[in-house]
């Protein structure tokens, strides 16, 4: 390896221990190893290695505060869960799914006698509505999804592998 190149190295690893953002180039060399997301905050973060990385502005239900109890409460659900598919053809821009519902998530619907719901992702904003996003900026649109403006879900689509845990907090 040519001394430039471990230069470059070098300097991608502090960067990544110091929680620093990322230019283009280094981001390529790094991907998430947990996400986690901090409803209160309103921000997702990428982490690696426990280090947070990149963080971003979120959007969530309209009625986002506490767990997801079932299908149409607006909610979006917190707990451990992990980012087990993803389709490049959604109606939003992008979109990667949550593994909600879990078995505890459908035992608490069941005892309410309700469906718990699913298809909860993390995804931009609705395609139709692509030439105008500032119509979403500040709001909590979703039915209990975590939404990002468009760019920063071309990052995370990038940075987040499948099958990434991603923790989500109150």
């Amino acid at each position: 390896m040519k001394p430039s190149s471990i230069m470059l190295v070098l300097f991608v690893v502090a960067l990544l221990s110091a929680g620093t953002p990322l230019t283009a180039s280094a981001r390529l060399i790094s991907t998430a190893d947990l996400v986690i997301v901090e409803k209160s905050q309103r921000k997702l973060h990428l982490v690696s290695n426990g280090h947070v990385f990149r963080s971003y502005d979120i959007a969530l239900g309209a009625n986002p505060v506490g767990h997801k109890l079932y299908k149409g409460d607006g909610r979006t659900p917190e707990g451990r869960y992990y980012l087990d598919w993803r389709n490049p053809q959604s109606r939003f821009h992008k979109s990667m799914h949550i593994s909600y519902p879990n078995e505890r998530d459908r035992e608490r619907a069941q005892r309410l006698g309700r469906s718990p719901g699913g298809h909860i992702m993390i995804h931009g904003i609705p395609n139709r509505y692509r030439r105008a996003p500032e119509l979403f900026e500040g709001l909590d649109w979703t039915e209990g999804c975590i939404a990002v403006r468009n760019e920063d879900m071309e990052e995370i689509w990038q940075l987040v592998a499948d099958h990434t845990p991603i923790e989500i907090y109150p």
